[in-house]
């Protein structure tokens, strides 16, 4: 198993930037296709980005494209999400999911590690 922690949420002005951090408790982080998620109030959870083991392979939804940034540092044991220009659309609860298995997958209810999230709102 592996527990993940987020931090760097907070509230920031329509098109400021805000670095969010996963923390994981295993030294085999490495191992593990990283991916954030966000949700909204009265919304389902949504992909945001995910990056492979190796940090060869970087996914993300069409609308944050050019605005998100995904990396990591496996020998810190940590994942990254950099978002910039960011919207008041933006506004929900970020979390990060692992998963072993070497796949890339975009639905949340396939991702079994989930840290507990951290609120990102931005205003208008």
């Amino acid at each position: 198993q592996v527990q993940l922690v987020e931090s760097g949420g907070g509230l920031v002005q329509a098109g400021g930037s805000l670095r969010l951090s996963c923390a994981a408790s295993r030294h085999t982080f490495g191992s593990y296709t990283v991916a954030w998620f966000r949700q909204a109030p009265g919304k389902e959870r949504d992909f945001v980005a995910l990056i492979s083991r190796s940090a060869g392979i970087t996914s993300y939804r069409d609308s944050v494209k050019g605005r998100f940034t995904i990396s990591r540092d496996n020998a810190e044991n940590m994942v990254y999400l950099q978002m910039n220009s960011l919207k008041p659309e933006d506004t929900a609860v970020y979390s990060c999911a692992a998963d072993p298995s070497g796949n890339y997958y975009r639905l949340a209810r396939l991702y079994d590690y989930w840290g507990q999230g951290t609120q990102v709102t931005v205003s208008s």
